[in-house]
């Protein structure tokens, strides 16, 4: 049996108040990926002033690591999100929505005071996994 990741919300629990999943499940024949937080830094090294511009370049640099490893989104199992102002959730979610269309992964996000730099607004961290085929 080729097994696959798999995402479920128990019936015995309350639906996601948000775009995740509650559950994902990883087969024992998948390899683990685990990235440092993607921030709002642009090609040539400038993070913008806006959260917006940043939440954008967070995910052009998402989908550029995930290509580098011949990922795409249904092999994210787990996404931490840190911010430090308020996000703007309709903005935010045509992003999210654009990456995952409709299979979300399991997800965590913190409100904090400060990231690494003090220009940071956003910091997105991704916890993939890619099923090996069995031969």
């Amino acid at each position: 049996m080729d097994e696959k990741i798999t995402r479920k919300n128990p019936e015995s629990m309350p639906k996601p108040v948000g775009h995740y999943t509650h559950i994902t499940r990883v087969p024992k024949n998948a390899e683990l990926f685990v990235t440092s937080g993607q921030i709002g830094v642009d090609m040539n090294g400038h993070v913008p002033s806006d959260f917006n511009e940043q939440v954008v370049n967070t995910f052009t640099n998402i989908k550029n690591l995930l290509e580098s490893e011949e990922l795409n989104s249904a092999d994210i199992i787990k996404v931490n999100i840190w911010s430090t102002e308020e996000i703007d959730w309709g903005f935010f979610d045509s992003e999210w929505e654009a990456l995952f269309n409709n299979k979300f992964p399991a997800m965590t996000i913190a409100y904090i005071s400060k990231l690494g730099l003090p220009e940071l607004k956003i910091e997105i961290e991704l916890w993939c996994a890619k099923v090996i085929p069995a031969e």
